[in-house]
């Protein structure tokens, strides 16, 4: 097996585990770095966890708990080095806005299936790896993606502005929340807001100042010394609260699957979100760095990941750009670093946990605005509108999906839009009347190049994409306005041009035949030339080529109107065999 690169992948040199390639690399002077990014990668776990926790409607150590864990999974199974593991603001919000319904207000079964959906997630892995199902990842474009995340950034905006402001909140997607907000902002606690803009302040300061350092543990810390110092709990500042000391006990799944309804989509949608995100993490550090990344391995390691941080009890994990991104600057070479990481926050579960009880909410708010800055590139958007409108209507959808529906429903929503959006605009292929570029045996399109030369008695034609079922009644169209146009008696040869259509369905090979019948009518003779194999190998098996002569790579355009533009051509040319 190759990767896109072309190198062996890991999976084939070494089989499913792949330590076994870079621990047999391993070199003695790569476990400093791995130990310095391990403590740092902690590090900003930790703030960002508990902040993902709570956007996800969970006790805040079930945070720490999917980053210890799904770390170790991944080091055991993922094919990247530097890809860091742990709870994302896409999956949390995703969390918070399906599983409540499910759990019908039971706090328990709330995380139950929380928990649920992390196994399952680990089980589609599994499918998935089997299967070979990477290839369906590429239903969401880019321009889909870019849109997602702009509508997920705002709807987590959303949801952390009330802990921001200290007012209740609530609504069920962008649009209630901003409005009842906006009724709220007259019972604004203006200590927890101060609180919040303190916060938010300092993480921008430090991270400008300061790139690649915990910044937001730094800030953590010092809100919990303020908390402390000046008894904020008790001039009504919200705080996490009690945290419980120790370690993530083990266990299997307390529900199945077919105690909850709708598990599986939650479980799939989350896959989409942490393989696409994951994967693309995962190759920019490949890349990087040099090393073959093995895109049907990332399944078992997303699998590993979510099955260790399901047996936790927690939710489902993925890898994510921006703690890589902080993995890889603190030193990182391998997937070691992630182990280190897991240890320092099995100790900190142990031994500092009393600390977070005073933390403020509002500080985790700001974490968690200050985190999602990322995801709004409105000037993708905007280069969108300029170079591509099909790309800035998928990514406008997704947006707009995504605050109206939800995650899961958005996106979905975004991929059947771009895909209808993808065969509209295949359905209005664009023709290309060919004329003889002046002085040369080349031809070219009119429309583009109205100096070329016009055809005397032959009309050529090029289907500018592949000839389908949705656009194959617009082509015919289009020629035979234009033979209409020529007259009965201007034409005696109308030739399709091929090269532009790498891809031929039967729709295609029909829309051939009625045009041979429409042109043999009139007494116009139809030739095709410079087919591609594949649609070659269509146009014989249909028997188009009994019909207009014969179909192969030496018959081409040049080589057809050569002393032939102005001759009659008999309707049936006899056929010739490659």
């Amino acid at each position: 097996m190759t990767d896109s690169t072309g190198h062996r992948s890991d999976l084939a040199a070494f089989g499913w585990f792949p330590p076994a390639r870079w621990l047999g690399e391993y070199r003695a002077n790569w476990l400093p770095g791995d130990i310095v990014a391990g403590v740092t990668l902690a590090a900003y776990a930790i703030p960002v966890s508990l902040a993902y926790a709570g956007l996800a409607g969970l006790p805040p150590q079930v945070g720490i708990y999917g980053y210890l864990l799904g770390g170790l999974g991944y080091a055991l199974l993922g094919s990247s080095r530097q890809l860091a593991i742990g709870p994302t603001s896409a999956i949390s919000l995703m969390i918070a806005g399906t599983v409540g319904a499910m759990a019908e207000g039971d706090a328990q079964r709330y995380a139950q299936i929380a928990s649920l959906a992390a196994f399952t997630v680990a089980a589609l892995c599994v499918f998935a790896w089997l299967f070979r199902l990477s290839v369906l990842v590429k239903l969401i474009s880019d321009s889909i993606l870019v849109g997602f995340k702009i509508g997920a950034g705002l709807t987590i905006a959303m949801t952390q502005l009330p802990s921001l402001f200290g007012v209740p909140g609530g609504g069920h997607n962008f649009f209630e929340r901003a409005l009842l907000l906006a009724g709220q902002l007259g019972q604004m606690h203006y200590l927890v807001l101060a609180v919040g803009a303190v916060a938010i302040v300092l993480i921008l300061l430090g991270e400008r100042w300061l790139p690649g350092k915990p910044v937001a543990l730094a800030v953590v810390v010092l809100s919990i010394a303020a908390a402390t110092a000046f008894g904020l709990p008790a001039l009504g500042v919200p705080t996490t609260g009690d945290i419980p000391v120790g370690l993530p006990t083990l266990a299997g799944p307390s529900l199945r699957l077919r105690d909850i309804e709708g598990i599986v989509p939650l479980a799939a949608g989350c896959l989409l979100l942490a393989y696409i995100e994951g994967v693309s993490a995962a190759r920019t550090f490949a890349a990087k760095h040099g090393y073959p990344l093995d895109t049907r391995q990332e399944f078992l390691g997303i699998g590993a990941a979510n099955l260790a941080a399901a047996m936790g009890h927690g939710y489902p994990v993925a890898g994510g750009l921006s703690q890589s991104a902080v993995n890889d600057k603190a030193g990182a070479h391998t997937p070691l670093a992630l182990v280190f990481a897991s240890i320092t926050l099995a100790l900190c579960l142990l031994f500092l946990t009393g600390l977070l009880d005073d933390l403020p909410k509002a500080v985790l708010a700001a974490v968690v605005l200050t985190a999602i800055l990322g995801l709004f590139d409105f000037p993708a958007v905007f280069r969108m509108w300029r170079v591509s409108r099909l790309d800035f209507y998928a990514a406008t959808i997704a947006i707009a999906g995504v605050l109206l529906l939800g995650i899961l429903q958005g996106i979905l929503l975004a991929a059947l839009a771009s895909i209808l959006l993808l065969l509209a605009w295949s359905s209005r292929v664009h023709v290309a009347f060919l004329g003889r570029v002046p002085g040369a045996d080349n031809y070219s399109d009119m429309a583009r190049h109205p100096e070329n030369e016009v055809l005397r008695g032959v009309i050529a034609f090029r289907p500018e994409a592949s000839l389908i079922y949705v656009n194959a009644d617009a082509v015919l169209e289009s020629v035979l306005t234009r033979v209409r146009a020529a007259g009965p008696r201007d034409v005696h040869l109308v030739v399709c041009d091929l090269s532009a259509a790498p891809y031929a369905d039967l729709a295609g090979t029909r829309m051939l035949h009625e045009l041979h019948g429409e042109l043999t009518s009139r007494g116009i003779a139809l030739r095709i030339v410079d087919a591609h194999g594949s649609v070659r190998d269509l146009l014989r098996a249909d028997g188009v080529e009994e019909k207009v002569g014969q179909i192969d790579r030496a018959v081409t355009l040049v080589s057809l109107l050569a002393g032939n533009a102005t001759q009659e051509m008999p309707s049936h040319i006899p056929i010739a065999s490659e």
